[in-house]
């Protein structure tokens, strides 16, 4: 089998679709989705490199983050100015996470990852 022929099998496009819906839910339910939903499984069950993962990941938000956007927008959700005011400036953060993603070892990427999404969860139990 070629590789583009390995990339697109059915195995394969059946685990991305798996990603992509787990992703849409938990972006509905919970307005997350990329890092803790598509980057590990990317990782886990379709051997990406954590920056593949990563890059990966993000190109497909932009995709589901303006369908939620919409979604939640027209429940009468979305709060424009404050969501401007925390975008814009975050474009400074993508850059410089961007820059220093490049420079740590991937090991490094991952365990840093695992300690904030334990974290996260030993807050979110916490409440």
């Amino acid at each position: 089998m070629t590789r583009a022929a390995h990339e697109w099998s059915s195995g394969r496009t059946a685990r991305l679709a798996a990603i992509a819906s787990g992703a849409g839910l938990f972006s509905g339910l919970f307005g997350v989705g990329g890092g803790t939903v598509i980057v590990p499984l990317l990782v886990l069950w379709l051997a990406y490199g954590e920056r593949q993962a990563t890059a990966t990941s993000l190109a497909a938000i932009v995709f589901i983050a303006a369908f939620a956007a919409a979604a939640q927008g027209a429940y009468g959700n979305v709060r424009v100015l404050d969501a401007a005011l925390v975008g814009l400036p975050a474009i400074a953060g993508v850059l410089a996470g961007t820059w220093l993603q490049q420079r740590v070892p991937t090991r490094l990427i991952a365990l840093l990852f695992a300690v904030v999404l334990v974290g996260s969860a030993i807050e979110l139990l916490l409440q």
